[in-house]
């Protein structure tokens, strides 16, 4: 035994990355008194500026930006408590098809490995448990998301470490019930929109492929709150629109499928650390 604590590791894409999907465990396990390392890869430079200006807009300035929401991410790992911040600092490569994908020195240009051997020093030095991180395509297709997942499953082939490894996703059926949401705050568009519905659908997994899933509602609060710290970002964060109780009750259960694990523990789980503790 050691009096080291459990630890958990997230690796984000970007500033407010690490409220949208994991804010309720982040929150959860660090009121269990377990260590909470969040991993930043990019510093979101391609983000709204002041106003909701926008990358290549006049009056975007990205550097100021990228120090806004530092700060801002700042504000939100206070909220849910994170114990370790680790920023990488990468250039945000921006959506795909952007000419900031290209751009030298962004996230997206990186080698893989350059990436991953700076995650894995990190990984050396807290020793994480449980890691999670994006999925192959990055939950939804986003370069950044897509890198920091690659340099995560790299990082830790380059360490001697085994701990759990998870994923990100939602269930279909919360896919489904998020669109209806949307749906009911845009009064102009009471009907379907049928692109919209198919990208939905093509988000996340059936229920019964999902893993692992975690009850973070009594911490959701804490999520939304930790979401509204980036308010330069309100704009393009949706989830805001439904004020606290709304927002808990679709944003309740964080999910997760678990793709390394030593414990045995029993699939679907509902801790993160089950087998561990």
């Amino acid at each position: 035994m050691t009096d080291r604590p459990l630890t958990l590791m997230a690796v984000h894409a970007h500033p407010d990355d690490e409220a949208t999907g994991t804010g309720g465990i982040l929150a959860r396990y660090a009121a269990e008194g377990i260590r909470t390392v969040l991993v930043t890869c990019t510093d979101g430079r391609c983000g709204d500026g002041p106003g909701g200006v926008k990358p290549g807009e006049p009056g975007h300035d990205p550097a100021a930006v990228a120090s806004m929401r530092r700060q801002e991410l700042q504000a939100s790992c206070d909220v849910l408590k994170i114990s370790d911040l680790e920023m990488l600092d990468y250039a945000d490569s921006g959506m795909t098809g952007w000419p900031s994908n290209d751009a030298p020195g962004s996230f997206w240009q990186l080698p893989v490995e350059e990436g991953a051997a700076r995650l894995a020093e990190l990984m050396r030095h807290y020793r994480p448990d449980v890691v999670v991180t994006y999925d192959e395509n990055g939950f939804y297709g986003h370069p950044d998301h897509i890198q920091a997942h690659r340099i995560t499953m790299a990082a830790l082939k380059m360490t001697e470490l085994t701990p759990k490894v998870y994923w990100t996703t939602a269930p279909r059926s919360m896919m489904q019930r998020f669109g209806e949401v949307m749906r009911e705050f845009h009064e102009d568009r009471p009907e379907p929109d049928p692109a919209e519905t198919a990208a939905l659908a093509e988000i996340g997994l059936p229920d019964d492929e999902i893993t692992t899933w975690v009850d973070t509602t009594a911490y959701s609060g804490q999520k939304f709150d930790a979401l509204a710290a980036h308010a330069s970002q309100g704009e393009n964060i949706f989830f805001l629109k439904m004020g606290k109780q709304r927002f808990g009750e679709l944003m309740g259960m964080e999910t997760f499928v678990r793709v390394q694990d030593t414990t045995g523990a029993a699939t679907p789980e509902n801790d993160l650390f089950a087998g561990l503790r």
